[in-house]
């Protein structure tokens, strides 16, 4: 079963990070991820959830984060 994808339908790239305003992946991984085997899914979804805690609950770059 393959893993699913973390986009939740909220498609724009922030001109800040790079990244999509939804999912927080780039448009690299956006683009291999239908095409790209689980372990790599899985690094991506790694990456993933570190952007997010970057970012912050509030959908931007956590002040004093670089």
């Amino acid at each position: 079963m393959s893993l699913a994808s973390p986009c939740i339908n909220i498609c724009r790239m922030s001109p800040e990070t790079g990244w999509c305003e939804g999912c927080q992946r780039t448009i690299e991984e956006i683009a291999r991820w239908s095409r790209t085997t689980d372990d790599d899914r899985r690094a991506i979804l790694a990456a993933v959830a570190e952007r997010r805690e970057w970012l912050g609950e509030a959908g931007r770059p956590v002040e004093g984060c670089a």
